[in-house]
């Protein structure tokens, strides 16, 4: 039985005209493949105990740890090279930390059971998707839900996300160009690009949206537009370890432009910072222990545990091993790179579901919640997002 004091899952009916409404506010991508990717037929419910204690508090003291690992990182051709970050990016990465050049956001996937401290699965530093939903569609359904008498009257929901991005925008660069690039042709991606528009627009910025295949060369030197124009402020909804490969990748040091997220981030959007961590803070009770895999270390985690890829979107390739034997693994193109070894994070099951919660991070400051759920203990792409709300 669980508590009343603690997250739980509850069934409850779901708006009759929610698609009509996603659509109208242009989330488009809220049903993948003829299945649902947005689920309100069931919501989680926390306390505000658990949200500030638990959640906001372990979100606050990991960042702090990931900054200090950034800060040590930057300057030790170690820790680079066990990361497989190119050595010919190096000066360039430790020049954006220098440079005290912003974050945007950042969102870090956690395991919280209810009981007992959350835990890090893992940091999506560079280009976290999930923000529009996070943001804007669950507070909808929460004033909806409330309004229609489907949660109770005095429910709240940790979500201030999007006050903050666009106070945020006001201090990365106020009243400045800013380019958004990604791929277009993805519609998550172009929906997650045009819902950061909007916020940079309300916060008194001009916006150009470009597909990443669009960016040219001037020959004198920097990255154009179609217009021609210079790119001085880009916003980027795509990974630093692609742009390094890319044909353009060896122009990125030579140019003026200044990128959000930032180069520095490529640090921490590795899976390889999770074994960092750990030795940096070692048995600390919001982190896992993790080692490289081909660390003799490894072997201090025994037959039991999750291999993950330096590398990796939407949870390809990463494998929950149990006594030796893998129970649960999504295929994928990567783990070239690497894999590291991450203890088995004690997920429970709600209605036969697994959760992973999104913790966001808008200016290093946390301040919102979203939850993805699926059959197995792996979020993939296809996992479902349920809005939370606080009772």
């Amino acid at each position: 039985m669980v508590a009343a004091n603690e997250m739980r899952r509850i069934a409850c009916p779901e708006r009759d005209d929610w698609q009509q409404t996603a659509e109208t506010c242009g989330f488009d991508f809220h049903t993948i493949d003829g299945e649902r990717y947005w689920d309100e037929r069931a919501y989680y419910a926390f306390t505000l105990a658990e949200i500030e204690n638990e959640i906001e508090a372990a979100t606050t003291e990991i960042e702090a740890m990931c900054l200090e690992l950034v800060g040590r990182a930057v300057d030790d051709e170690e820790y680079l090279t066990r990361l497989k970050i190119p050595e010919s990016f190096w000066p360039f990465i430790a020049a954006s930390w220098y440079d005290d050049q912003p974050s945007l956001y950042g969102r870090l996937d956690l395991a919280f059971t209810g009981n007992g401290p959350a835990k890090l699965l893992e940091y999506n530093a560079d280009t976290p998707t999930s923000i529009f939903e996070s943001a804007v569609f669950q507070w909808t359904w929460l004033e909806q839900a409330i309004e229609r008498r489907i949660i109770p009257q005095s429910a709240d929901q940790y979500n201030s996300i999007h006050e903050r991005l666009i106070e945020a925008w006001t201090k990365i660069a106020p009243g400045a160009h800013l380019h958004l690039t990604g791929t277009a042709g993805n519609s998550e991606d172009l929906g997650t690009l045009a819902y950061l528009q909007d916020t940079a627009m309300q916060a008194g910025l001009s916006t150009t949206l470009i597909d990443i295949e669009d960016i040219g060369w001037r020959a004198s030197g920097g990255f154009v537009d179609l217009d021609n124009r210079d790119m001085k402020l880009v916003f980027k909804l795509y990974p630093w370890e692609w742009m390094f490969r890319d044909a353009f990748g060896s122009k990125l040091a030579e140019a003026a432009t200044r990128w959000v997220e930032p180069p520095w981030k490529a640090i921490l959007s590795n899976k390889g910072v999770l074994p960092l961590l750990w030795e940096m803070f070692s048995g600390h009770p919001n982190l896992l222990a993790a080692y490289f895999e081909d660390d003799p270390r490894a072997r201090e985690l025994g037959a039991s545990f999750v291999r993950k890829p330096l590398y990796s979107r939407e949870g390809a390739n990463v494998a929950l091993v149990s006594e030796a034997v893998p129970f649960a693994q999504r295929e994928g193109p990567y783990g070239s790179e690497g894999f590291v070894r991450q203890d088995l994070a004690p997920i429970r099951k709600f209605s036969e579901q697994f959760a992973v919660l999104g913790s966001w991070l808008v200016d290093h400051t946390p301040c919102g919640l979203s939850i993805r759920e699926d059959e197995t203990p792996i979020t993939g792409n296809t996992s479902r997002f349920l809005p939370h709300a606080i009772l």
